[in-house]
């Protein structure tokens, strides 16, 4: 993995970004080899950590600025194995250590983000950027590491296989 994200995204604090962040976490991660259930998974946990930094760390502002930067996680031979996705702020700074949920036996609305990005992702460190704001590293290891299959291959098969349905009837 070279030091250079593969994509980095900057975005305002404003909640209706949220959705594009996530659509595109969500398709970078399925085309790296993930299910679909993964990506969601994948997702949710980017989303929990975009609004924890606009509501804990930016205080609902709505003009500040969040990065996000993805890399693929590859294995030996350079085949996808995972993703590693950084997201970055400038609001104030916390003590890593102190960053957790509730109690899940406390039964309430909210609060649950934390404990969502750990329970999805393989690695979730929280780290004070230099001078001001907070850094979220997540990495998520794929089940399979082969080479996602294209497009184009799929609409290839899927259409044989219709073909081969059709001769049978």
């Amino acid at each position: 993995m070279t030091d250079r994200p593969h994509i980095r995204v900057e975005l305002l604090s404003n909640p209706i970004y949220l959705c594009g962040a996530r659509e595109l976490v969500g398709s970078v991660a399925k085309r790296l080899g993930f299910d679909d259930l993964d990506c969601s998974k994948i997702a949710l946990a980017v989303d929990e950590a975009l609004c924890n930094v606009i509501r804990h760390g930016y205080n609902r502002r709505t003009d500040c600025p969040i990065w996000i930067s993805i890399w693929p996680v590859e294995n030996g031979s350079g085949k996808p194995a995972g993703i590693k996705i950084v997201i970055e702020d400038e609001a104030k700074q916390v003590e890593p250590l102190t960053m957790r949920g509730r109690e899940l036996s406390d039964i309430r609305p909210g609060g649950l983000g934390v404990h969502i990005i750990r329970e999805v992702m393989d690695e979730a460190t929280y780290e004070r950027r230099e001078g001001k704001g907070m850094r979220l590293i997540l990495i998520k290891k794929s089940e399979a590491s082969d080479t996602p299959v294209r497009l184009a291959t799929r609409t290839a098969q899927a259409s044989a296989a219709h073909k081969r349905q059709a001769t049978e009837r």
